[in-house]
């Protein structure tokens, strides 16, 4: 079983950057897909992007072109690079491990932890 714990979080002014970073447990993380979601006040949770153990990416429209998410197996961290912040990507980010392809969707295997919090506000 994989356990995953969110950082990086923080405020930040709109145009700036931030790194998430999801840190893993468990010798097995490399064979996993793993997902960044985030759920804003009083919305649904929606995932950002998800790499898989390949190391295939994919995003969310709203964030293409501005995030990007990487993997070290070695060190058993998944991050998430956000340039170009808006406010609109204010939210609690989390992390999950699972199962994904392009016609299926992200399955998450784990628990949902605490996520970490994203602020972007002049």
């Amino acid at each position: 079983q994989v356990q995953l714990v969110e950082s990086g979080g923080g405020l930040v002014q709109p145009g700036g950057s931030l790194r998430l970073s999801c840190a893993a447990s468990g010798s097995i993380f490399s064979i996993y897909a793993v997902a960044w979601y985030r759920q804003a006040p009083g919305k649904q949770r929606e995932m950002v992007a998800v790499v898989t153990s390949g190391g295939s990416t994919n995003y969310a429209d709203s964030v293409k072109d501005r995030f990007t998410i990487s993997r070290d197996n070695a060190k058993n961290i998944v991050y998430l690079q956000m340039d170009s912040l808006k406010p609109e990507d204010t939210a609690v980010y989390y992390c999950n491990a699972g199962a994904y392809s392009d016609y299926t969707g992200f399955h998450a295997f784990g628990a949902w932890g605490q996520g970490t919090q994203v602020t972007v506000s002049s």
